[in-house]
């Protein structure tokens, strides 16, 4: 088997926070339909997603809500609305595995990463997740701080 190639994608915006306060589960790659100014404004890399989180409406259409892109400056008249909610593209099957899973698992839909892949399409990564107990977030710390700790006495060593 051949080796992968690395995907060739520019992150815009990271919810680095997410992977804290949820149990990430299903992780999942849709598009978001975006007006030309804030594809523009994407590629600056001004786009925060950190308060953000993602709704399925009654009618089956998925949205990101909260999510801010700030206004493309050089666009004159035909600006966007910095906070709008943005249409997610996904498959039928996608949308009701996610619906299925924040009515019955009581998850969330967090917004993980957005980021243009190697065609230049603007995608976003979402997950289904579970929030986290204190006592959780207190045990991934103590995981993380014993995973640093034990790297610093490797290198040490060697």
């Amino acid at each position: 088997m051949a080796p992968k190639e690395p995907r060739n994608f520019k992150v815009v915006a990271d919810n680095r926070r997410a992977r804290y306060d949820f149990e990430i589960g299903d992780v999942i790659e849709a598009g978001i339909a975006l007006t030309g100014t804030e594809v523009k404004s994407l590629r600056t890399g001004k786009a925060t997603i950190a308060e953000s989180y993602v709704g399925v409406s009654r009618s089956g259409q998925v949205e990101l809500i909260n999510a801010n892109i700030p206004e493309y400056l050089q666009a004159n008249r035909f600006n966007h609305e910095p906070r709008r909610p943005r249409r997610l593209l996904l498959k039928p099957r996608e949308i009701a595995r996610l619906a299925h899973g924040v009515e019955r698992d009581g998850m969330t839909v967090v917004p993980l990463k957005i980021y243009f892949n190697d065609k230049g399409r603007a995608k976003i990564e979402i997950a289904l997740g579970r929030g986290k107990k204190l006592h959780d977030k207190r045990e991934t710390e103590k995981k993380r701080d014993w995973g640093r700790e034990k790297a610093r006495v490797m290198r040490d060593k060697g």
